[in-house]
């Protein structure tokens, strides 16, 4: 009895488990079929099983998140994945260093003063991209077990701020441009794009415990994504001023 609990925890859906709702329920039938084989935390199958997802799915999942059509959950379709998020913020790291550095040669041009490239701004973008990615939705999951939901799901959380940071590229790219005001417009736009996209997507799950939990929870969640679109703002497009991070 004990050994089929210990496979039910390492499969897919066990440790992210939600149990409830209809992304759970299409999870739970498709895991019925990997009940054959223990996965254990130090294995290389037990994380493969969360990039268990093609190029051309990840692609459609990057387009749902940009022009939403439907709740993410189900575009999903009870299949949550990591590829996706890890392979966005290494591309949203890169081009944030890319294209900030590209922006501080071209206002440095136009001065006296000589060009260094500034590269403590890789890693001050691996931190701020990485931090916020892994670590928000992992204390949002944590506040909403703490406080009884049973619809939280870990994965899901992960995969919805992982996929909400793909509206970052194209504002990087935008950010070159010299004006500010064009700038501080950009940074808006994807503060709002992705923004909307967490709390359109998180709301059904944050109101399902009680009512004044739930508004602290919002607010704060959305005031730690405002904290970090002006976070990529002001560290990366302040082109007359950017100094080492």
């Amino acid at each position: 009895m004990q050994s089929t609990q210990l496979t039910i925890l390492f499969i897919p859906g066990g440790f992210f488990s939600t149990g409830g709702g209809a992304s759970s329920s299409r999870t739970a039938g498709e895991n019925a079929t990997n009940t054959t084989g223990k996965r254990y935390l130090w294995s290389l199958s037990f994380y493969a099983q969360f990039f268990n997802v093609d190029t051309s799915e990840v692609l459609r999942r990057c387009f749902a998140a940009l022009f939403p059509k439907s709740n993410f959950l189900d575009v999903l379709e009870g299949n949550p994945d990591l590829y996706g998020p890890v392979w966005i913020a290494s591309t949203v790291v890169l081009m944030l260093f890319l294209t900030s550095t590209l922006a501080s040669y071209f206002a440095k041009v136009k001065g006296s003063d000589g060009f260094n490239y500034n590269f403590t701004s890789l890693t001050g973008a691996a931190g701020l991209v990485y931090g916020y990615t892994a670590l928000v939705p992992v204390a949002l999951w944590g506040v909403l077990k703490w406080y009884g939901s049973d619809s939280a799901n870990l994965l899901e959380c992960l995969s919805l701020y992982g996929y909400a940071n793909v509206i970052w590229v194209p504002v990087s790219i935008a950010s070159v441009s010299p004006i500010q005001i064009l700038n501080w417009v950009f940074c808006a736009v994807g503060l709002g794009i992705s923004a909307t996209f967490l709390f359109r997507n998180l709301y059904p799950v944050i109101s399902g415990i009680d009512a004044q939990t739930s508004k602290i929870v919002l607010i704060v969640m959305l005031v730690l994504h405002g904290g970090f679109a002006l976070a990529i703002k002001v560290l990366f497009f302040a082109h007359t001023s950017l100094k080492p991070l």
